[in-house]
This record gives C-alpha cells, structure tokens and sequence, in this order.
C-alpha cells in the first residue's frame, strides 16, 4: 500500500478514536480503497462501521437511497450525488461520520460525464451546523491508480485533521 495511504489511514483511525466518533465510506472510482486503508490499522473496530463500493448507478440508488432523478440531473460524477451518498451512509451505517466519493479516473469519458480525472468527494457528520462538506478535485492525466490513491488519501486526511 502506498506511505502516504497508510500513514494517513493511521492519523484518521487514532484521531476519530480519540474523538469517540465512528465512520463509514461509499465508495465508487476508489473501489474500496478508503475502507481498505482504514481497516488496516490496528484499532479500526473502534471507529470503523460500515462500507460501500457503489460502483454502478443502481449500487448508489438501491444501497445508500440516492434518487435516481439527482443523478440523472447532476451526473454521477457531482458534489449533490456525493452528498447523497454520504448522507444514506451515515443514515444507514448509524456512523457519526460518513465519507463518499465518485469520479471518473478514465481511460474515457462518456458523453456528457465530467472529463476524465474528475472526483467529486463528500464528508457527512451527524449534528453539524453545516451536514455535508463536498469537493470537487481535478486531477488530469494522473494515471487511474495514482488518482485512487491520492483521492482515498485526501479523504483520510480529511478525516485525521477533524475536531470533535
């Protein structure tokens, strides 16, 4: 796994477990990899709940309640859809916490959808003035298994610098 990854991963687990909050992940282009990273440290019982890999549309409507309808207005690749699937994660894990991601890491995109190496992330906390946090990140011509990673370790690190 990647240093930075893991390191990462490292600073998130100790920091939610110190705060006493859980999590929980909805995953698309990083395949798992948020939950993977997390998972790998010792201790991840303690915060981490549930996770999602909701690589096709209908994963994201059926599992984490995402309307149909916002994706077809927003595209899948867009800060509403993320948002929606953080909210069904953390409504359905019972997480403090969740964190959500969709994007396109290539090689091609389809008519319509945002071009390739577009990620659209998202981090929920349950009874926060402001309940979603969401981004868009612009990583062009970064080959797909660099993009993955680099996006799974800006979500951790989101994670890790939290305040309770």
């Amino acid at each position: 796994m990647n240093t930075d990854l893991e390191l990462a991963a490292f600073a998130a687990v100790n920091n939610l477990a110190a705060a006493g909050l859980t999590v929980a992940t909805a995953e698309s282009c990083t395949g798992g990899l948020i939950a993977a990273a997390i998972t790998g440290v010792p201790g991840a019982s303690a915060v981490f709940r549930y996770g999602w890999v909701t690589y096709c549309n209908e994963a994201k409507e059926r599992e984490l309640g995402v309307p149909p309808a916002l994706i077809e207005e927003h595209t899948v690749v867009s800060e509403p859809v993320v948002a929606a699937m953080a909210l069904g994660a953390m409504r359905q894990a019972g997480a403090d916490l969740a964190v959500a991601v969709s994007g396109n890491a290539g090689p091609s995109a389809a008519p319509g959808e945002p071009p390739v190496g577009t990620v659209c992330v998202a981090l929920a906390r349950r009874g926060a003035p402001r309940p979603v946090h969401t981004e868009t990140l612009l990583l062009p011509g970064m080959p797909r298994n660099l993009l993955r990673a680099h996006v799974a370790t800006k979500i951790l690190s989101m994670l890790a610098a939290l305040q309770n």
